[in-house]
C-alpha cells in the first residue's frame, strides 16, 4: 500500500512521504535527510534571492543522490528566478503554492520535471490538472502556515473523485494513523510539515522545536481572515496582536506590516513572543525531536500496525 504505488513511482521514491516546502525551514539539510530516508525532501524557494537558492541546490546535490523537490511560491517576487533555477538544474519535482502554476508547468514539464501543485479545493484541483499538473497536493485547513477553508477529512475524497492524477494528502498528518487515514480516503501519498520541523536535521531555532513539542490540541490559531489569506500558527504575543488588530478593523497594510518578516524571526532568532511560529494542528502529536529517517520509519510502521488492527476488526 505504501510502496510502489502511483506517487512513489511518479516521484521515484521508496515511500510516498513528502516533506512540506516550508519557507525558511525547508533547506538543503532537511530535504536531503528526508530524501536519503526514502521520502521526498523539498527545498522551499520562498522569497529567497536567486544566488542563495542556487547555493541550496548545489548543497543538496552534494548531500544526496536521491530525488528531491523544490517548492515555488507563485506570489513571490523571486518566482521567475526560482523557475529558471529549477530549469537550469532540472529539479526532479516542483511543488507550487499560492496561485495557478501555468507558467511553471509550461517551462518545466517539457524538461521532465514532475509538477505537483498544492491545492485547497476541488475547483482548484481541476484547474491545475487541466493546466497539466502530474499530481495534486490537497491540503486541509489543519495545516500550518497559509491555509484554505476545507478540512482534510472531507477535502481528500472529493478531490480524489474529481481528478484522475494521484492525490497527495496534507494537513494534520504527523503519524502512522494519519498516513493510513489519508490512504483510506483515497490519497496515494502524504505531505508532512510540522513533524519535520522537529527533525534533528532541521536547522530551525531550538525554541521553535520546543514550542511544537510542548503544544497541545488547542495550541494553534488562525489569523488573517480579514486579509483573505488565513495563516495558522502557534499562539503567542504576536498572534494576540493579530487578533486585536483584526477585531479593531485595522487596515490590511497595518496587519501585513505586523507580520512582515516574523517567520524568519521565529526560525532564525527563536523569539517566542514576536516570531510567527507557523505550525499545523498536528503539533499536539509531536512529542520529540528525532532524525528524519526515524520519522518516516515510525509513520510507515505505525500505519501498517493500524491496518492490521483494522483488518482484525473487519474479520
Amino acid at each position: 500500500m505504501f510502496e510502489n504505488n502511483r506517487v512513489s513511482q511518479l516521484l521515484k521514491v521508496k515511500v510516498p512521504v513528502l516533506q512540506g516546502g516550508m519557507a525558511w525551514v525547508a533547506d538543503a539539510d532537511l530535504a536531503a535527510a528526508v530524501s536519503n530516508a526514502g521520502g521526498l525532501g523539498i527545498i522551499a524557494a520562498g522569497t529567497m534571492p536567486a544566488e542563495l537558492l542556487e547555493e541550496e541546490i548545489l548543497k543538496i546535490l552534494k548531500l544526496t543522490d536521491k530525488p528531491f523537490g523544490l517548492n515555488i511560491m507563485l506570489m513571490s517576487p523571486t518566482v521567475n528566478d526560482a523557475i529558471e533555477i529549477a530549469a537550469k538544474y532540472k529539479i526532479p519535482v516542483v511543488t507550487t503554492g499560492a496561485g495557478l502554476p501555468g507558467k511553471v508547468i509550461e517551462r518545466l514539464k517539457p524538461l521532465g520535471t514532475v509538477i505537483a501543485p498544492v491545492i485547497a479545493s476541488v475547483a482548484h484541483a481541476e484547474r491545475v490538472v487541466k493546466q497539466g499538473a502530474d499530481a495534486v497536493i490537497a491540503e486541509g485547513n489543519e495545516a500550518g502556515g497559509h491555509i484554505g477553508e476545507i478540512n482534510t477529512m472531507v477535502l481528500i475524497p472529493q478531490v480524489v473523485d474529481a481528478v484522475k492524477v494521484p492525490v497527495i494528502a496534507a494537513g494534520g498528518i504527523a503519524d502512522g494513523r494519519g498516513l493510513l487515514a489519508a490512504f483510506v480516503l483515497g490519497a496515494e501519498g502524504v505531505q508532512v510539515g510540522t513533524r519535520f520541523v522537529c527533525a534533528t536535521e532541521s536547522n530551525v531555532h531550538e525554541n521553535y522545536k520546543m514550542k511544537i513539542i510542548k503544544a497541545n490540541d488547542r495550541a494553534t490559531v488562525v489569523t488573517g481572515h480579514t486579509l483573505g489569506h488565513p495563516v495558522r500558527a502557534l499562539k503567542n504575543k504576536l498572534i494576540k496582536s493579530f487578533e486585536i488588530a483584526e477585531k479593531n478593523a485595522a487596515s490590511a497594510e497595518e496587519i501585513e506590516a505586523l507580520g512582515a518578516g516574523k517567520l524568519r524571526v521565529a526560525v532564525q532568532e527563536g523569539d517566542v513572543d514576536l516570531g510567527s511560529f507557523m505550525a499545523g494542528q498536528s503539533a499536539g502529536l509531536v512529542k520529540k525531536c528525532e532524525p528524519a529517517a526515524s520519522i518516516i520509519e515510525d509513520m510507515i510502521s505505525g500505519a501498517r500496525e493500524q491496518a492490521r488492527i483494522i483488518e482484525g476488526f473487519i474479520k
